[in-house]
């Protein structure tokens, strides 16, 4: 059995740069905090493998629920990332080949006994647009190719579509388009870089007016409530950053039913923090690098979603 309180490790962007009134981590390191878990701080750089062992030079860090202070740093702390008991993975997309260096790296902590969070060969296999293949019961009408013909019979299809990269977010680089319009070919030729890049094209979702929901699964099981991301006027994307507006509400019978789809795989696969994106009826996007929407959720809800996440993972150093 695992020693309590326990040592976790955080590898995230730089903390300083966070907005920590909206910040998912944050919230995971203050359920950890209040727990007698203690923090060590890595970014990516600090990670490295010497003869086939995952190490790491981080520091120790405390963490306060303040919009101006809200870290502080410690003592230094540096050793094999075998030594911690587990690891949060919580470094933003973009989902790039050095993002898949840190989970070669911490591959080889998990091999060697250390929980990571998530199981670094999901956050590899598991891409956020793409994996929703593995649900069509759950979709909208989708294709994934880099084929220019191919993705204009699926507009002439279904006459409106959402054309997006696979590896974007925040709404970067998010299309709808109608069939007709005149800029079909730029953005087909943009967004495939000419053929070369696979691409998703979804039938647009109307009920996108309705919000873009943001539900958060604990080990392959909900949240009761789901922040709807409701765009902003002028605007097709639920997106936080594009100026959305979030709207918290319980979830309907639906969500319950493609969660009770999608959650057991995830279990399966190490997956124990995860975000859907369901718009109306539909699940268009699995979130499994660094989901966010706990700090709203658990704002308008009077949750604690961080410490649900930290119990859970304490339940699992105890096996």
């Amino acid at each position: 059995m695992k020693h309590s309180p326990a040592l976790m490790g955080v590898v995230m962007d730089p903390i300083g740069g966070i907005t920590p009134k909206k910040d998912s981590t944050l919230a995971m390191l203050l359920a950890a905090q209040a727990r007698g878990h203690r923090i060590v701080y890595f970014e990516q750089k600090d990670l490295f493998i010497n003869q086939g062992i995952a190490a790491g030079e981080g520091c120790f860090i405390n963490v306060a629920d303040n919009l101006e202070e809200w870290y502080e740093r410690a003592t230094p702390w540096s050793g094999p990332l075998a030594d911690l008991d587990y690891i949060l993975m919580r470094k933003d997309p973009p989902f790039d080949m050095e993002y898949v260096h840190t989970t070669y790296i911490l591959q080889r902590a998990a091999d060697a006994g250390t929980l990571v969070v998530n199981q670094p060969s999901s956050l590899r296999d598991i891409n956020e647009k793409a994996f929703t293949a593995w649900f069509p019961q759950c979709t909208p009408p989708t294709l994934l190719s880099r084929s220019h013909a191919a993705l204009k019979v699926f507009l002439d299809t279904h006459e409106s579509v959402v054309y997006k990269p696979l590896d974007g977010m925040g709404g970067k680089s998010i299309f709808v388009v109608h069939k007709g319009d005149l800029n079909t070919n730029v953005v087909i030729e943009t967004l495939t870089d000419n053929g070369q890049r696979y691409i998703m094209a979804q039938k647009f979702i109307p009920e996108i007016s309705a919000g873009d929901k943001r539900i958060l699964l604990i080990d392959g099981e909900p949240i009761d409530y789901a922040l709807a991301r409701i765009p902003a006027a002028g605007e097709s994307r639920g997106n936080l950053v594009m100026g959305a507006k979030g709207v918290g509400q319980s979830l309907s019978e639906r969500d319950r039913w493609i969660c009770a789809q999608v959650g057991p795989v995830l279990r399966e696969r190490g997956v124990l923090f995860a975000g859907l994106d369901i718009i109306g009826d539909y699940l268009t996007e699995i979130n499994v690098t660094s989901p966010t929407g706990i700090r709203e959720l658990d704002q308008k809800f009077k949750l604690d979603i961080g410490g649900e996440l930290i119990a859970t993972i304490e339940s699992r150093l105890a096996d």
